[in-house]
């Protein structure tokens, strides 16, 4: 008996001393604040607070994604030096969608200018936190007031959408943006049930 103790003892000595002498492991979440996203994106690009990041794979290639809402004030001046797209498949969907001239498009509301979202293609094993992703683009001009991530039936094919209620005046239509395989499309929904 007195054996079986003095093993416990050296046992719970040794599992405690090489427990605190383990470096600290950093959580596998990277937070998404003001700093990451202007890391990403460049300084003129501002988190908006509020609106959580939403992650999906919205590209297919089975790596997580991130969604998240922010507020550039131009959005073309980082794009070559941070190596991000930006985008317009809203105003693309309705016949003129160079972001050279639509980034010049004024919403009617003055808190609504310079929303835009923020997508980040994940790579390998860190996803979205990887040092340098797959890909980045800044969607602009989408009028959106909520956003969730869902599954999306495209031509027989089921594909990851962000859906938006729109934050137009007097509408209230939901829309969603979707990865085709090589470009973001916009894809009008229809009425919300209000």
């Amino acid at each position: 008996m007195f054996l079986r103790i003095c093993i416990l003892l050296f046992l719970a000595s040794y599992s405690l001393s090489t427990a605190f002498a383990q470096p600290a492991v950093k959580p596998a979440s990277q937070a998404v604040d003001n700093d990451f996203v202007q890391k990403k994106f460049g300084s003129t690009c501002s988190l908006e607070p509020g609106p959580q990041p939403l992650t999906a794979d919205l590209n297919g290639d089975g790596v997580e994604d991130v969604v998240i809402v922010a507020r550039c004030a131009n959005p073309l001046m980082d794009e070559a030096e941070d190596n991000y797209k930006v985008i317009d498949p809203y105003d693309a969907f309705f016949g003129y969608g160079d972001p050279k001239v639509t980034t010049k498009f004024a919403s009617e509301d003055p808190q609504r200018r310079g929303l835009a979202l923020l997508i980040i293609h994940g790579v390998g094993a860190d996803g979205w936190r990887a040092a340098e992703p797959k890909a980045k683009f800044i969607v602009i001009n989408l009028p959106f007031k909520q956003l969730a991530v869902k599954k999306l039936t495209v031509r027989k094919k089921t594909v990851m959408a962000i859906y938006a209620e729109e934050a137009r005046e007097g509408e209230g239509t939901v829309s969603a943006i979707f990865w085709d395989g090589k470009k973001y499309k916009y894809q009008p929904l229809g009425s919300t049930m209000e």
